[in-house]
């Protein structure tokens, strides 16, 4: 009961300190839900336990445009799904790129999470200000329409996709379920059963509310992030897995019911990644159309294939990010780990853009000697080890 009261006082006060929010035009708003514990901790408050959840108070979270509002209250029991997908995101952001100099790190104690790498707009940088719609957590980094953009956008439109798909199929809300809608007639051997994840809702839900606050935008930027977003949840629809158990007296698998999921979330940010690092660069070509002026994108090489709609595509060229930099958003490589062993932008020459690196040593407690016994556990002996350690100047 504690642990509810705090949550439900942790709320008040987000729900108060947001009430000062103005509504600015930088990186998509509702990433901020990545970093509101309170919000994917809702569906676990239940009041006395009695199932009863605490309400989510849609117009009081920061960066939410009139469009995401309504669809939140519409379907505010699968918003702490939408926290989670884009946490999800995040987190495999953060994976794919931990041996890149830009390592889709988030900057606490500022409006951007992310610093400026993503941002759009003139966004505010001071610290323990109350994040304002359309601020970004993961900073200017995304200020360029960057092959970084183009890689967080699509990963967090995906990850919401993924953890509301993942939701109906766990039976979390009663907005959603299974698929019954199985593609294609059954194989030899195998029937339909069990519960196929409805991927269709879970890309529709992501489409609409993400792509709620640049919908019927003309400029270029936000053609770029709604293919970007799109090119997310492809790689979600393009890698589904038949998956099937076995039927039968003593496992013969006389038949087998099988069913549709979800690739696992690091398959989604690996095909990103391969994506990003294949982004097709585009050139932006304004023109007046009867209801005004809009911006196209086209591909600025034209011997190189045009980009599928799952393909990332970028339009401005990335900053090194060797040297700390306020104004797009970079850290500098100054400290971080290296392999000296490595030649690629993992390694020490490349990480720190020939500055060199300095080397110590460490011990670290690894477990040895381990042993199986019947049956069945296996014991470990700790050990010291010596472990060098390399960082850039």
């Amino acid at each position: 009961m504690d642990s509810v009261r705090c949550q439900v006082s942790v709320l008040l006060l987000f729900v108060i300190w947001s009430q000062t929010a103005d509504v600015g035009m930088g990186s998509p708003g509702w990433w901020y839900l990545a970093v509101g514990p309170q919000f994917s901790s809702l569906a676990a408050a239940n009041a006395g336990g009695q199932g009863r959840r605490w309400p989510l108070v849609c117009s009081s979270i920061p960066g939410l445009v009139p469009r995401q509002i309504r669809y939140c209250r519409k379907f505010h029991e699968i918003m702490p799904f939408v926290a989670d997908g884009t946490k999800l995101g995040i987190r495999e952001c953060q994976h794919q790129f931990r041996g890149r100099r830009w390592n889709c790190t988030t900057v606490q104690g500022q409006v951007s999470i992310f610093g400026p790498v993503l941002d759009r707009g003139n966004i505010s940088t001071t610290p323990k200000t109350p994040p304002r719609a359309g601020d970004s957590i993961l900073g200017p980094a995304v200020n360029r329409a960057s092959r970084e953009a183009a890689f967080v956008h699509a990963i967090t439109s995906a990850g919401v996709a993924y953890s509301v798909t993942k939701a109906c199929a766990e039976g979390t809300s009663p907005d959603c379920g299974c698929d019954n809608r199985h593609k294609g007639p059954p194989g030899e051997g195998w029937k339909w059963g069990g519960c196929s994840e409805d991927v269709f809702f879970g890309t529709k839900f992501s489409r609409d509310f993400v792509d709620a606050r640049i919908r019927g935008r003309r400029d270029g930027r936000s053609a770029m992030d709604r293919h970007n977003n799109e090119a997310g949840r492809q790689s979600i629809m393009k890698n589904l897995q038949l998956k099937c158990k076995c039927h039968g007296l003593s496992g013969s698998c006389e038949i087998k019911t099988c069913w549709w999921a979800q690739p696992d979330f690091r398959t989604v940010g690996n095909v990103l990644k391969d994506k990003y690092d294949s982004a097709s660069e585009m050139a932006v070509e304004r023109h007046r159309e009867p209801s005004g002026m809009v911006d196209s994108l086209y591909p600025r090489y034209s011997f190189f294939k045009a980009p599928g709609k799952d393909d990332l595509i970028y339009f401005e060229n990335s900053p090194n990010f060797c040297e700390p930099n306020n104004s797009t958003g970079s850290l500098g490589t100054k400290g971080r780990e290296c392999n000296i062993t490595s030649h690629g932008i993992d390694g020490c020459q490349l990480m720190c853009c020939g500055r060199g690196w300095n080397t110590r040593t460490e011990m670290r407690t690894e477990k040895c000697h381990c042993q199986f016994h019947w049956c069945c556990y296996v014991t470990c002996q700790e050990c010291q080890k010596k472990h060098q350690v390399h960082t850039c100047k």
